[in-house]
């Protein structure tokens, strides 16, 4: 495929963050999947071979994320794109009680996003036209901390996001911050609807617009347990 890229996939494991491969490799492109071991993921690498590339998938530990990029620069030398799949529960411990979930879920995710992007942006660099893209739910974009405050990189992890965006273009790196739409601070003045996506439909869609490099995409979803099941 004379347009295949290269992509690094977080919390692949299961929906949205697996729908992502599962529809990159048929469109025909080079994925590393950091996920749990599944069955769904496993039956991908046995029909794609060696365009799938199973990597670490704890990525709340920097040493998982160094490995993981690791291994994209063994196996391609450069990324295209790094898809950030923020809503993930993947890393979440099996001993975290229920009144503290979502803050683990923030937080998990938070750590891994940055060890990515950090352990990310040397092989992006080296990559043709690349890209970053970062999936929030509702969830994983809470502000946890201070809430009555304005949103900053400290207390918001899209906020974080943002506030790497020009360090990014400096190193001719575009990001696209895909989230609910925040009432502090709104991307856009349009009221977003939540919709009944699937992590088929949702995959389809975000995959569609890669190619526009918007720097904000609103995402309303009315079960988040249908793009971001509880793994536990």
């Amino acid at each position: 495929m004379n347009n295949s890229r290269s992509f690094w996939v977080t919390g692949a494991s299961n929906g949205l963050g697996l729908a992502l491969v599962e529809r990159l490799l048929e469109q025909g492109h080079r994925v590393g999947a950091s996920g749990k071991s599944s069955e769904a993921l496993e039956a991908l690498a046995v029909r794609h071979g060696s365009r799938l590339l199973k990597l670490p998938w704890q990525l709340q530990q920097e040493g998982q994320a160094a490995s993981a990029a690791e291994q994209l620069c063994h196996a391609w030398c450069s990324l295209d794109v790094l898809i950030i799949n923020a809503g993930t529960s993947d890393y979440l411990a099996d001993a975290v009680a229920d009144s503290e979930l979502f803050e683990a879920i923030v937080n998990d995710n938070q750590l891994a996003g940055e060890h990515c992007l950090t352990h990310a942006q040397p092989l992006l660099a080296q990559g043709h036209q690349p890209q970053v893209m970062a999936i929030f739910n509702r969830y994983s974009a809470l502000q946890l901390y201070s809430p009555t405050q304005v949103s900053a990189g400290w207390n918001n992890v899209p906020q974080w996001l943002r506030e790497q965006r020009q360090a990014l273009k400096d190193q001719g790196i575009d990001l696209t911050v895909v989230a609910p739409q925040s009432l502090k601070s709104p991307v856009t003045s349009v009221q977003a609807v939540p919709d009944a996506w699937t992590p088929q439909s949702a995959a389809d869609e975000l995959l569609s617009r890669l190619v526009l490099r918007e720097p904000e995409l609103v995402l309303e979803v009315l079960d988040i347990s249908s793009l971001w099941p509880l793994s536990r």
